[in-house]
């Protein structure tokens, strides 16, 4: 294990990937912390790194650790490395790598397995205990990233074996001491000139890039094209600077070069096989770039295809939103194209004619081209809200009843269809609030005046129980879905009153002089809850 480590390490180190190396390097330090090598290996690749990147923290904490450690005695390694290597089950990473991983997932369901891995987590010294069971081989594998072999499929024989002959025995301490031999460190790969200045270009160009950020957070939006331009010129893989560009325009209210560089950068991160979010983020600049526009070109159908677009690249909250709001800006912009109050009184007409006619569907269909003509004109909710009371459509012709209030609530004309419509479902105490309210506005208004009467006459008739039962039920079923029913007879005080309107009359007469709890009775009378004999 330590040693596969260590060949990764030294290809690493071959090709120039020095941080890389020295990772494979302390990964097998891990594994045979004994191999007094492998430290001097891990510290040259730290030089070779900080000789590319001088400033590069890590590696110069990695680099003194590594010294460090090369200068000390050599350490007696824990028998087998299980120690260092048990120490790897403590972080919290090991459970969502079993987890994710097809080949070990089915063992978070087995309690022994289970059991193995918490004791390895208490005490990582008890790691050889188990290795010996071929899941935590697998697991052990995972966690190092390394192919580890088993006696299953390993073609060396087992060094612990009883049975093994003394012949292979007595070739152990052979392999430990060549194990201990001092190994040559690795030569690195000669960096061309060309590959150094890439590198060298791609860090100038951060640096522009975030010379730019700096600038576009102070709103110098100049200055901040200046610097994308320059990184973009020094590095032209990097698909960023394109869209950070963009951004700049749009704030600038330049959105042709916003659309130009946004087509630029998908094109480009199609070319690179860019990260998708990279693509979605230029598309949806793009689609903002072509809303903008089209507050003055009243066309946003291209805006909506390109949101719609970068979605399917990545599925992200302000896209959607933006999305949102381009459908929406459309709809609004369409209602108002489409406004000519003078063709909706023309169709409000004609839906008159066909109710005369008592053809309410095809009155509906006038009332609706009325609607979509002037949806701000309260007549035409309440002549197509009289339509759905003639055919039954209650819910409908109610919800066109409160538009029309709500659009002019002094008309009256939508109370009386509120307060028909209601009647109709037998609510008549809501019926009755209805008609009392409309009464506000046109006090001798004849239609709302009989319209209470009309509701009085049935709710006398209701606590007189000239009703059959069948309606009684379905009157108080209606009354128990009221909120305000319920918090009625939930409240523990009216509890009590109505307690002694059973056992105590003459209590009872002392609460009705509360008018609160007055009100409160006379509402439960008129749903039928209460009955007066």
């Amino acid at each position: 294990m330590a040693d596969e480590a260590k060949a990764k390490g030294n290809a690493a180190f071959s090709a120039g990937r020095f941080e890389e190396a020295a990772g494979h390097f302390s990964d097998a330090i891990a594994l045979a912390p004994a191999n007094h090598v492998l430290y001097s290996s891990a510290a040259a690749a730290y030089e070779k790194g900080l000789a590319l990147d001088p400033s590069n923290e890590g590696l110069k904490a990695g680099l003194a650790d590594a010294k460090k450690a090369a200068a000390a005695p050599p350490r007696r390694a824990p028998s087998g490395g299980a120690d260092a290597i048990g120490q790897m089950f403590q972080g919290p990473e090991l459970w969502t790598k079993i987890a994710s991983d097809p080949a070990t997932r089915a063992y978070l369901d087995q309690p022994d397995f289970m059991q193995m891995l918490r004791e390895v987590q208490r005490n990582p010294s008890s790691l050889n205990t188990y290795l010996s069971d071929p899941r935590m081989m697998q697991v052990l594998s995972l966690m190092l990233n390394i192919k580890i072999q088993t006696p299953q499929d390993s073609d060396f024989p087992q060094s612990s074996s009883p049975s093994q002959p003394p012949q292979q025995q007595k070739q152990q301490p052979e392999t430990k001491a060549r194990e201990m031999e001092p190994e040559p460190q690795p030569e690195p790969m000669e960096v061309s000139d060309e590959e150094k200045e890439r590198k060298e270009r791609k860090a100038a160009a951060l640096k522009e890039k975030e010379a730019g950020n700096a600038s576009y957070k102070k709103k110098d939006f100049e200055t901040a094209i200046q610097h994308y331009t320059k990184a973009l010129e020094l590095d032209d893989e990097d698909i960023s600077y394109l869209t950070n560009r963009a951004a700049v325009y749009i704030e600038m209210g330049k959105y042709d070069e916003c659309i130009e560089d946004c087509d630029k950068a998908v094109e480009r991160g199609r070319e690179l096989r860019a990260d998708f979010k990279m693509v979605a983020r230029a598309l949806t600049r793009k689609g903002t770039a072509l809303a903008k526009l089209a507050k003055n070109s009243k066309d946003y159908d291209i805006a909506i295809e390109t949101f719609q677009k970068a979605l399917t690249e990545h599925r992200n909250p302000d896209t959607l939103k933006r999305l949102n709001e381009a459908e929406k800006a459309k709809k609004d912009l369409e209602q108002q194209e489409y406004y000519d109050p003078k063709l909706a009184d023309e169709e409000r007409e004609k839906g008159n004619e066909m109710f005369k006619q008592q053809k309410y569907p095809e009155a509906i269909k006038h009332y609706n081209e009325a609607i979509r003509r002037n949806p701000k004109d309260a007549r035409v909710y309440s002549n197509r809200a009289a339509c759905y009371t003639k055919l039954g459509a209650m819910p409908e012709g109610l919800k066109d009843a409160e538009k029309c209030i709500e659009l002019d609530p002094t008309f009256t004309k939508g109370y009386t269809r509120k307060g028909a419509v209601q009647f109709f479902m037998k609510e008549y105490e809501k019926a009755m609030e209805t008609y009392q309210a409309g009464l506000k506005h046109d006090p001798n208004n004849q239609e709302l005046l009989d319209g209470i009467r009309r509701c009085v006459e049935q709710i006398n008739k209701a606590n007189r129980g000239d009703i059959s039962q069948e309606d009684l039920q379905e009157k108080q079923s209606k009354a128990m879905q009221d909120p305000e029913i319920q918090n009625i007879l939930t409240d523990p005080i009216m509890r009590q009153v109505l307690m002694d309107f059973q056992e105590n009359p003459r209590a009872a007469q002392d609460h009705l002089k509360d008018p609160g709890v007055a009100q409160k009775i006379q509402k439960l009378i008129n749903a039928g809850i209460v009955q007066t004999r």
